[in-house]
C-alpha cells in the first residue's frame, strides 16, 4: 500500500481514505491496488470490526482517471481485459467483504466512485454529495458497476440512470435507494461514527458475516433458496457468537463484541 489510500484504526473502525484529492481521488490502476491491499488487511485485522470507505479533499470518488483511460486506448484487448478484471476484483472485494464497509460521501460520487458508494453496505452522503453515471456521455460503458446497481435497485431505475447520464442531487440519489441517509456537512463525521461505533459493538461479527455471505450466495431458485437460508440458520445456532449471545440475554448481562 502506498500513500494514495490511508488506513488508520480507532474504536474497532478501520479508517479507508482514498488519497488523490488534487485529482478527485479518480481510480488509476495504482489507486486500484492499493485499496485491494489496503482491504485485504482489513480482512486480517481482528481488532477492525467496521470499515469507512472517505475520499481526501471535497470529493469522494470521480470515478476512472480519464487520463488513465486515454493511455489504455493503446493497449490490446488481452491487456484491457487484465485492467479491468482488476476493478472488477475490487467491487467484488468491497461487496463480499465480512465486514460492514461504510462509505462516507463528502461531495461528488461518478461514474466509477458513484459505484463504490453503492456498493457499499450503508452509504451516508452530505447535503452537497452529487451521484451519477456518466459513462455515456463520453462514449464509455459502465459494465462493471452495472451488475451491483442493478442488483440493488432494480432494471429500470438503473437503466434510466446509465442510460440518461443524469446526475443525482444526494436527496434524489436516497430516493433512487442507491445510498441511505443524507446529512448536512457538518453532521456527516458523526453521523458515520455514530453508526460505525453501533455496528462494532452491538452486532455480532460472525452473524455480520453469514448475513453479507447470504446476500451474494442465496440461491435464485425458490426451493434451493429456502433450504440454503435453513442450512444457514443450522449453522448459525453452532457458532461462538449466537452462544455467548444468547446466554448473556438470557442471564440480562449487557454483551460485549
Amino acid at each position: 500500500m502506498n500513500n494514495l489510500v490511508l488506513c488508520t484504526y480507532h474504536n474497532q473502525v478501520a479508517r479507508l481514505v482514498m488519497n488523490r484529492p488534487e485529482k478527485r481521488n479518480a481510480l488509476n490502476s495504482e489507486m486500484v491496488e492499493a485499496l485491494k491491499d489496503a482491504l485485504y488487511e482489513i480482512r486480517l485485522n481482528t481488532e477492525a470490526k467496521v470499515v469507512v470507505l472517505e475520499g481526501a479533499g471535497d470529493a469522494f470518488c470521480a470515478g476512472a482517471d480519464l487520463a488513465y483511460l486515454q493511455k489504455l486506448q493503446n493497449n490490446t484487448f488481452d491487456e484491457n481485459y487484465l485492467d479491468s478484471s482488476s476493478l472488477k476484483d475490487l467491487f467484488h472485494q468491497l461487496y463480499t467483504f465480512p465486514k460492514p464497509v461504510i462509505a462516507k460521501i463528502n461531495g461528488p460520487a461518478i461514474a466509477g466512485g458513484c459505484g463504490l458508494a453503492t456498493v457499499c453496505d450503508f452509504s451516508i452522503a452530505s447535503d452537497n454529495s452529487t451521484f451519477g453515471y456518466s459513462e455515456v456521455r463520453i462514449g464509455f460503458v459502465p459494465a462493471i458497476v452495472m451488475v451491483f446497481l442493478t442488483k440493488k435497485i432494480g432494471e429500470g431505475r438503473a437503466k434510466e440512470l446509465l442510460l440518461s447520464a443524469k446526475i443525482l442531487k444526494a436527496s434524489e440519489a436516497a430516493n433512487y435507494a442507491m445510498i441511505n441517509q443524507v446529512v448536512s456537512q457538518d453532521k456527516l463525521e458523526e453521523t458515520v461514527v455514530a453508526l460505525a461505533e453501533n455496528l462494532a459493538q452491538n452486532c455480532s461479527p460472525q452473524a455480520i458475516q453469514m448475513v453479507k455471505e447470504m446476500f451474494f450466495e442465496m440461491p435464485t431458485d425458490y426451493a434451493k433458496a429456502l433450504d440454503y437460508a435453513a442450512q444457514m440458520n443450522a449453522r448459525a445456532r453452532a457458532t461462538s457468537d449466537c452462544k455467548k449471545g444468547i446466554n448473556a440475554f438470557l442471564n440480562k448481562q449487557k454483551i460485549k463484541w
